[in-house]
């Protein structure tokens, strides 16, 4: 069951301060609908530098935005912290869409997500060609996608982590299911597809943000369920990458990859900087095990270009603290035999 965060007086008072001002809590209304970066908010304010950065500190101040760097840019989103995220939906969800200021910004807002979908589109343009050579020889996506849908179930949780996020399409097929979700990738033109893929899915209580999956720039124990979709292949330490993936579950929360099968397409190192031709499922085992996570299922679904194909692997894993939990408290509470 989902629970709400409560707030001390004073800071409560403090946040109250800090959204009753027109342009700032335009600005939580904008940023409700997915990260922007000054220059978005400037164009689509139609104020200045300063006085839009001057809002943005007394809104970070008050703990209900966040700033973070990628490359030469700083973005800012609706803070993460469950009391700032309970504040702020129950503040913009009574603001009024058709007043006509919002609907200007709104206006404005849709013309900044369109320039980054038209970006997104000549991005994808010129890396067509490598993709599709790629996916003709595996399994279509849809069929892994339905797979993990009914693997992971329709029961509502807190946070989602997509580490490797690519085009955030997990994100978008998940968002059904969880309150937060969060996206990290290392290549700054991904994550602008990815963006732009979730702004056109409305998807706006999911961000998507730089990062390295050795370090992911996210809270420890804060996740209900990482993903690490055609991820492994590419790095040197995939054993490395699974243990701080681990780092990040919640207690019982589930750790999902997908990646082949291994295989012998040199051609793949060669010309699509794949580190890894695939993995078994004894060396997934005993990653998992290593960072603490039990193995619940594993799925695999055969090539669509018969034995010259690609066989994609499907495995889910859990962490362990929540089940050894509960079977302590089973031994403690079992009734005594009776002599």
């Amino acid at each position: 069951m989902l629970t709400r965060s409560s707030t001390g007086l004073n800071m409560m008072v403090d946040t109250l301060k800090a959204a009753a001002e027109s342009s700032r809590l335009r600005i939580l209304l904008l940023l409700s609908r997915g990260d922007l970066t000054v220059t978005d908010l400037t164009e689509i304010l139609n104020q200045s530098q300063p006085r839009v950065s001057r809002h943005l500190k007394l809104l970070m101040d008050a703990q209900l935005i966040e700033r973070y760097q990628e490359g030469s840019w700083a973005y800012f989103r609706l803070s993460d912290g469950e009391a700032a995220r309970d504040f702020l939906g129950g503040v913009i969800g009574r603001v009024d869409a058709a007043d006509a200021i919002v609907e200007r910004d709104l206006e404005r807002l849709s013309s900044v997500k369109r320039r980054r979908q038209e970006k997104a589109a000549d991005y994808f343009s010129a890396n067509a060609a490598s993709w599709d050579q790629i996916r003709s020889l595996h399994v279509p996506d849809g069929a892994v996608e339905a797979a993990l849908t009914e693997l992971i179930g329709e029961r509502p949780f807190q946070a989602m982590l997509d580490l490797g996020t690519g085009t955030g399409r997990l994100l978008e097929l998940f968002a059904p299911l969880y309150r937060r979700g969060v996206g990290i990738d290392l290549s700054r033109e991904m994550l602008s597809v990815a963006r732009a893929n979730l702004d056109q899915a409305d998807v706006a209580h999911a961000q998507v943000r730089q990062g390295d999956l050795y370090a992911p720039p996210v809270e420890r124990d804060a996740f209900d369920l990482v993903t690490m979709h055609q991820v492994l292949h590419y790095l040197e330490d995939p054993g490395l990458a699974i243990r701080e993936a681990s780092r990040l579950l919640r207690p019982a929360g589930r750790l999902v990859i997908v990646d082949f099968a291994p295989h012998t397409h040199e051609f793949l190192r060669d010309e699509h900087a794949h580190v890894r031709l695939g993995f078994s499922d004894r060396q997934i085992a005993d990653w998992l095990e290593e960072a603490g996570l039990e193995l619940e299922a594993e799925r695999a679904f055969a090539p669509t270009a018969g034995a010259s194909g690609l066989t994609v692997k499907l495995w889910v894993a859990r962490d362990r603290r929540l089940l050894i939990a509960d079977s302590s408290q089973a031994i403690q509470t079992a009734p005594k035999e009776t002599v």
